[in-house]
């Protein structure tokens, strides 16, 4: 893995005339034995944990990387220091997905940034068709990520938080049954009172965020604010991706470019209404390992 951008005092771009690409150089800048950013090589959990840290907001603990920078400011539903990211990956043709799962699309580096985000998260945002289209399993505790979770007072793991209206959904998986905080399902007021009751039965904590039997995207990300998940990380599917964006809450999109092309008719990573006026981005980073391109923007305000 590499870094494209941003560039540094030791990019390629800068290297002397005739240095290969990828050439460490500017030693006398870095302190021996640290290896350099732009050098093809495997990097560490803690070094993705910097390039993917969260931003430095007001309720946010502080969390290192070269982004830091201003927020979203609060507004009507949704609090001040909170951070919606969404992590998705895509081919080059667009599609979202092949027969039906983001697996195929996915590799090794690939899943290596996607454990880190989660551990770098307070609570992880699906919605119940990728739930039941990926087998979601409760989130896992990550042990380099630990002793910084237990330090800053966070819970072990981030909590799967589920989207759905119907509720139509199988609360005997793990995914309910067997975490280690509890799952978080968000629905509308109006839901099936039988499946509220199964949700909770189950051990979810159900959170209402919608006044009828649809969910209110904005409250989804006030309501987890307000039980003290400011750290948020979506993970789809599309039909999500598309209400977070239509609500205006996104702020952040790591998108994984595969090297390849499915073909068919698989959704974009968004796959919803078209928005009024374009929302814009800007670019953060990028990384690149064995063709695939780790790209991360931020919604500009």
């Amino acid at each position: 893995m590499r870094r494209l951008f941003p560039l540094s005092a030791e990019s390629p771009a800068e290297s002397p005339a005739g240095t290969p690409a990828g050439t460490p150089t500017g030693s006398a800048a870095r302190p021996q034995g640290v290896p350099s950013p732009v050098e093809d090589r495997e990097w560490t959990l803690e070094e993705l944990a910097e390039a993917y840290a969260y931003p430095d907001l007001p309720g946010l603990a502080d969390l290192p990387g070269p982004e830091a920078g201003p927020g979203p400011e609060a507004g009507p539903g949704r609090p001040a220091g909170v951070w919606l990211r969404a992590n998705m990956v895509s081919s080059l043709d667009g599609a979202a997905h092949h027969d039906g799962r983001s697996q195929p699309l996915s590799s090794a580096a690939d899943m290596r940034i996607f454990g880190v985000l989660r551990g770098l998260a307070d609570a992880v945002v699906v919605g119940a068709e990728t739930v039941r289209r990926e087998g979601y399993r409760p989130a896992r505790a990550r042990e380099p990520f630990a002793a910084s979770r237990a330090a800053e007072g966070r819970r072990p793991v981030p909590a799967i938080a589920v989207i759905s209206a119907s509720l139509d959904l199988d609360f005997s998986l793990p995914l309910f049954t067997e975490p280690l905080v509890p799952t978080v399902v968000l629905t509308g007021a109006q839901a099936p009172a039988e499946r509220l009751a199964a949700a909770r039965a189950a051990g979810a904590e159900v959170v209402l965020a919608g006044e009828g039997r649809r969910v209110d995207p904005a409250r989804v990300v006030a309501a987890l604010a307000e039980r003290g998940l400011t750290r948020l990380l979506t993970e789809g599917g599309p039909k999500l991706l598309g209400q977070f964006a239509a609500a205006g809450v996104l702020d952040e999109l790591c998108l994984s470019l595969a090297p390849l092309l499915t073909a068919g008719d698989a959704a974009r990573i968004v796959n919803g209404p078209g928005l009024v006026e374009p929302e814009r981005f800007t670019l953060a980073s990028v990384l690149e390992d064995a063709g695939f391109l780790f790209t991360r923007y931020r919604r500009l305000r």
